[in-house]
């Protein structure tokens, strides 16, 4: 019986599915199915009860989920520790981010660590917000990255920085030469927005809440870049991150505005799986990130 093993049938225990842990392993559907009955012909016990329709472990299957984790946990620790004494940085970090962050905050953090660290590879995938934290509960990635961050019990949420909220507009748009504009004004206004379940859109609908302000969207996307392009060709006004607009400001291809009153933040912050082991490399990265390495533990 080798690590590996171990790992894949941890894998499918926490995703409940044969094809995702296929995915999270690099191999087929049909190879972790071989490792499951394999893994019950070397213990001699019926570790899956495939009488359900839905994934389900016998009483021993769970008993060695749970050793398998302990067992993973030392041979990370194990790797890490000599990593450690060996002074070597190295190795593979996975990323799930959300859109705006990956694409305009974490770029030039990824770019200084890569610099300072050019043997550790680092693979950045482009997800929605409630699949990030999906990927940190499967183990499918080493750390993830999203606004607004929700508690939860098995993830660590580490406060990376806050993102001002600022409104855009076309260049042309009457709005555009204001420089800031009360919430109040923006009654009657045609509004692009993010689709209803994102939680910057769920902020910006707080607001308007707050201010009494009724506006439906025109328009609603799942991305900044396609909110950007939106408002570019005049379709409507919205509500965006600071940082994901500076290049089209710069540009002069969008107008941006600030918000009268208190300032309006989206709290970004980094999320790892609670007890994970963090390798020389991860640590590195979160130290690149400005982070103390005392809130992350592990």
């Amino acid at each position: 019986m080798q690590i590996e093993n171990f790992k894949i049938f941890a894998d499918l225990v926490e995703t409940k599915s044969f094809s995702k842990a296929a995915k999270i392993n690099g191999i087929t559907q049909s190879a972790v199915s071989q490792q499951a009955r394999a893994m019950e012909k070397h213990f001699k016990a019926l570790l899956i009860d495939r009488s359900q329709k839905q994934f389900q472990l016998t009483r021993e299957g769970y008993q060695v989920y749970e050793s398998a984790k302990e067992i993973l946990h030392v041979y990370d620790k194990l790797d890490s520790d000599l990593q450690e004494l060996k002074k070597v940085i190295s190795g593979t970090i996975r990323i799930s981010t959300i859109y705006s962050i990956g694409l305009h905050e974490l770029p030039p953090y990824i770019k200084k660590f890569l610099h300072d660290y050019p043997s550790v590879n680092v693979r950045v995938e482009y997800r929605r917000s409630n699949l990030v934290y999906e990927d940190i509960l499967h183990n499918s990635v080493d750390f993830g990255l999203v606004a607004f961050p929700l508690k939860q019990r098995q993830i660590e949420v580490i406060p990376f920085r806050n993102d001002r909220l600022v409104l855009i507009t076309p260049p042309s748009h009457p709005l555009a030469k204001k420089g800031e504009v009360s919430v109040a004004e923006l009654q009657g206004q045609k509004f692009i927005g993010f689709d209803p379940d994102i939680p910057t859109r769920k902020a910006v609908d707080h607001i308007f809440r707050e201010h009494k302000l009724e506006s439906e969207p025109v328009m609603e996307f799942d991305n900044i870049e396609t909110v950007k392009r939106a408002v570019e060709i005049d379709h409507g006004i919205a509500i965006v991150p600071q940082a994901t607009v500076q290049q089209e400001v710069k540009a002069g291809t969008l107008a941006m505005l600030t918000l009268k009153g208190k300032e309006f933040t989206r709290p970004l912050a980094i999320l790892h799986r609670k007890g994970r082991v963090l390798t020389p490399a991860m640590r590195k990265f979160v130290e690149t990130l400005g982070l103390e390495l005392g809130a992350v533990g592990g």
